[in-house]
């Protein structure tokens, strides 16, 4: 069996989560958090969709990670980002960070808008 070793070459993966925190690149982000390509910084939430709309034009999709289920985003956020074509991905969480760092790996130009399970 061949083994390759996973490079990261755009962006740190995300490392662990835990009840409240993230850790991204050995960073540890109380709170939810915004990656994207060239920048990861704790992130307001569903209500603070300008952040988002002011930095990931440049994305192929955004994965939406909504806590430990999945849920509906608030219309007025799906709707904004709607409006400036970013692709969203609504998932749960752990899904959304496992699905991150494997397109991130690929070298794909993907952002992730995650909530603490």
């Amino acid at each position: 069996m061949k083994l390759t070793e996973i490079t990261y070459d755009t962006a740190p993966p995300v490392d662990s989560y835990g009840p409240g925190f993230f850790r991204v690149g050995g960073e540890i982000i109380e709170g939810p958090v915004l990656l994207l390509p060239t920048e990861r910084f704790a992130w307001g939430g569903f209500e603070d969709r300008d952040t988002i709309l002011s930095r990931a034009k440049l994305l192929d999709v955004l994965f939406v990670g909504t806590g430990a289920e999945i849920t509906h985003i608030p219309a007025a956020l799906r709707n904004a980002l709607d409006a400036a074509e970013i692709g969203v991905e609504l998932m749960a969480t752990p899904t959304a960070c496992r699905t991150y760092n494997v397109l991130l790996s690929e070298g794909r130009r993907i952002g992730a808008a995650l909530i603490p399970v």
